[in-house]
């Protein structure tokens, strides 16, 4: 645990040694959306569960548990004492930037970690949303193929950012795109700028 004294801030630990609004009981809590993402097998999954007044559409509790890492649980501690009381739509909205700022940072290596719980917390909202006859407010996710070569996404892009690539050359190891004819760089770049700029506030090279 003394590692942790340089790596991580006290809000962190805080959250990481007391997490907030853990699940201890699926089955005895009665919730209006579910939400589970990621994989066990990969290290990080999560499920996320809310309470939702649905004359306000406002979430009046939620629970989560995941198998993630120490960022994963104080990410997640974190967004479940943000949204508690705030409208589904405001909760869709918060970014893993917006978790990362209420807990004073994360190194950087480690903000992919905070992108899993708010992914859970959209499903459990769209979950709601198709329990309640409300299709018509779930945001489709669309992605776009930046390296027609190697098929890589923009998503997948966003993935190599969150996990630590800052670099063109990076991005290339991480996931292949450009290292075939090379045309797509351009495009690669300005995925990964849009990504830094929005994860990070800053561009890469």
């Amino acid at each position: 645990m003394k590692n942790l004294n340089w790596v991580y801030t006290e809000n962190v630990k805080d959250h990481f040694m007391n997490p907030r609004n853990v699940l201890e009981d699926l089955d005895s809590y009665q919730h209006d959306g579910y939400g589970r993402t990621g994989n066990v097998k990969c290290g990080d999954e999560m499920l996320f569960v809310i309470k939702v007044d649905s004359e306000k559409q406002i979430i009046t509790d939620c629970k989560w548990k995941t198998y993630g890492c120490a960022s994963a649980i104080a990410t997640t501690s974190k967004l479940s004492e943000l949204v508690i009381g705030m409208s589904l739509e405001d909760a869709y909205k918060i970014s893993p930037k917006d978790i990362v700022e209420e807990l004073g940072g994360l190194p950087d290596n480690k903000i992919h970690c905070s992108v899993i719980g708010d992914k859970a917390l959209r499903a459990a909202i769209d979950d709601y949303y198709r329990r309640n006859n409300m299709e018509d407010k779930i945001v489709k996710e669309e992605t776009r193929i930046i390296c027609e070569c190697m098929n890589v996404s923009e998503h997948e892009i966003e993935d190599a950012v969150l996990e630590g690539a800052r670099t063109y050359q990076r991005i290339q190891e991480m996931t292949k795109a450009g290292t075939v004819c090379g045309e797509c760089k351009d495009d690669v770049i300005e995925v990964m700028n849009k990504y830094l700029r929005l994860h990070f506030d800053s561009p890469g090279t």
